[in-house]
């Protein structure tokens, strides 16, 4: 049985790897691709035709060095061990890769990993899968751009919703629908409060989003510990930050991937284990 387990806990970790490599895509594309987007939709409003651009989605062009243009072809891609063969530089004008590509490939393989060793044999883990993969992405696009986009919160949310109906997430569906309604309400009262009180907007409405399909995904019970372990996050990386000298601009950290941190602690340990270590 171990035995079993175990092999199908490596192949779906090796899954991961693969799914973590088109991930890295979807981290660097997906805003490209949005701001695009809002661009045309601009140029359109005011009367304008958009100049013609290049097709740009998450398959075309082919991946390329962002330095010298260097094709990279298929066995330069290969996750992890094409960042081991070529030393972390480009074949052609050995120009540094960063370290986040295999690290994507290499945490995507071990949740795809857990998730299979944690229910094996069950179709729910793939759905785990699914939002393991999709919360990783929206943390690093949040971290990077200070977007939630809509193109992965709000199917997270709707998968959150058929995974209880499907009996995948061991949460009743009243208590992921409860859940969903009371995420998205509840980001969005501080949200409010927060700008009439000081005029400033402290989060995004992805936050509020992203929120509401943890809802989905735990029940409304999850909400409070997961909101408690994002905030502790968010204040332990600030501070570090600040120390480090490592802040933005202005100030500003995004609370998207404070709020993913807590996603993954309550995936990986259960909400109920948050609440048992802040002595609640």
């Amino acid at each position: 049985m171990l035995v079993s387990q175990g092999v199908d806990a490596a192949l779906a970790g090796v899954l991961g790897l693969l799914i973590g490599s088109f991930l890295n895509v979807v981290i660097y594309r997906l805003p490209k691709m949005l701001e695009a987007q809002w661009a045309a939709e601009c140029a359109g409003a005011e009367g304008g035709d958009a100049a013609p651009a290049e097709r740009f989605n998450l398959m075309v062009p082919h991946s390329r060095c962002q330095q010298c243009g260097h094709a990279i072809r298929w066995y330069e891609n290969v996750p992890v061990l094409s960042y081991l063969m070529l030393r972390g530089k480009c074949s052609a004008c050995r120009t540094p890769i960063s370290m986040r590509y295999p690290v994507v490939e290499l945490v995507t393989g071990a949740l795809f990993a857990w998730c299979v060793w944690r229910m094996p044999g069950q179709i729910g883990s793939l759905a785990w899968c699914g939002f393991a993969a999709a919360l990783l992405a929206l943390a690093l696009i949040d971290w990077d751009t200070t977007l939630l986009p809509d193109d992965i919160t709000l199917p997270l949310l709707w998968a959150g919703l058929l995974a209880s109906i499907a009996g995948f997430s061991g949460v009743p569906l009243a208590s992921a629908v409860w859940g969903a309604v009371a995420g998205y309400l509840s980001l969005w009262a501080v949200y409010w409060l927060f700008k009439l009180t000081t005029g400033k907007e402290g989060m995004g409405y992805g936050d509020f989003k992203l929120f509401a399909a943890f809802g989905a995904w735990f029940g409304w019970q999850a909400l409070v510990p997961i909101i408690l372990m994002a905030s502790v996050i968010g204040v332990v990386v600030g501070l570090a930050l600040k120390f480090s000298s490592g802040l933005r601009e202005g100030g500003y950290v995004p609370f998207g991937p404070f709020l993913a941190g807590a996603g993954f602690t309550a995936m990986i340990f259960g909400p109920d284990a948050i609440l048992r270590v802040a002595g609640l």
